[in-house]
């Protein structure tokens, strides 16, 4: 099986479709994919990255953001590793309304038995039930 890695941009292409030319071979890409049993792989960072763009540049709402991953996680030829703690930090971003890099670390966290975090950060993280906040 032939495997390669999808970065943000790809996925920024295909959903905004701003650029319809790479859209177009955007969507051929992921047809073969389907067909020929290709094994697309993406990071917990592109995700990252995507929620980002698509929250600061495109303005879009945490649940519209929400339904796009949730999507695109379901994609069976779109293989995402660490996607349970994408999937937690993902819910925690739309029901606490906190930035998704802190509902993944809070989560991240949590995975690691950790409960204390050292932060200046205390708008977000005070949404999140089992982390104490600390400062230097």
């Amino acid at each position: 099986m032939n495997s390669y890695f999808i970065d943000t941009n790809i996925f920024l292409r295909y959903l905004t479709n701003d650029d319809p030319a790479k859209a177009d071979r955007i969507e051929k890409l992921f047809n073969r994919a389907k067909q020929e049993n290709l094994r697309l792989v993406t990071s917990h960072l592109t995700i990252a990255e995507l929620v980002w763009t698509l929250d600061s540049y495109y303005k879009l709402k945490p649940s519209t953001i929400e339904d796009i991953l949730l999507k695109i996680i379901n994609t069976p030829f779109i293989e995402i590793p660490h996607v349970d703690l994408i999937l937690q930090a993902l819910d925690l971003y739309v029901t606490a309304n906190i930035d998704f890099i802190d509902a993944y670390n809070a989560h991240f966290m949590r995975e690691m038995d950790l409960t204390c975090i050292y932060t200046y950060d205390t708008r977000h993280f005070k949404r999140v039930e089992w982390v104490e906040i600390m400062q230097p």
